[in-house]
């Protein structure tokens, strides 16, 4: 069989089911681990991006400040921000985009959904991900922004205001940090972003 088969005579073919499974078995070794410099920038960004994401809202009073505001999907950003600077997924329009999207996303479907919690979070995933690569906006810690914005009921009581803080302003100060931190290196393969749009 060739690639070029087609999925109805591959589902058909008797060696077909050993070759999925096959196809799970890897061909590539593990990438050559980041040299120490590198490491020691994305822990300090890291530490910086997630010090300083809270503070918009706090600054403004805002009530999302505090507990509520420092979502997982921040610190998911922060790994790809500063431990993967020149990825895709990682530059700014993704990684504000993606959160941006999501959040409206995640509180949109809370709101107009009437389905249990695990029925409404699976859809604004869904949703998500969909507007996401649709757009080329593809973050994939945005999607647990859309999670939370739709089952997180602690969350549930901002509203749209989630959508602002903590998602945007903490995606924003991400970005800005990531500027800051990223660029000191002398070493290319850390300078961010590898482009804006």
């Amino acid at each position: 069989m060739t690639e070029s088969t087609s999925e109805g005579d591959d589902a058909r073919d008797p060696v077909a089911v050993p070759r999925y499974f096959a196809r799970m078995a890897g061909r590539t070794r593990q990438a050559v681990r980041a040299p120490g410099h590198h490491v020691a920038y994305a822990a300090l960004g890291a530490l910086l991006g997630i010090l300083a994401a809270e503070t918009p809202a706090r600054l403004a009073g805002l009530p999302s400040a505090g507990p509520y505001f420092l979502v997982g999907s921040i610190g998911a950003s922060a790994v790809l921000v500063f431990g993967l600077p020149q990825s895709p997924l990682s530059q700014p329009r993704n990684l504000v985009g993606g959160h941006l999207l999501a959040a409206v996303i995640g509180v949109t479907c809370y709101k107009m959904l009437p389905f249990d919690l695990g029925a409404v979070g699976a859809l604004a995933v869904a949703a998500a991900l969909g507007a996401m690569m649709a757009t080329h906006t593809t973050h994939p810690p945005a999607g647990a922004t859309a999670l939370i914005g739709a089952t997180a009921e602690n969350i549930h009581p901002l509203g749209y205001l989630y959508v602002l803080t903590p998602v945007l302003s903490g995606a924003a100060t991400l970005l800005v940090v990531g500027l800051l931190v990223n660029n000191i290196s002398t070493d290319h393969r850390r300078h961010y972003p590898a482009h804006w749009w």
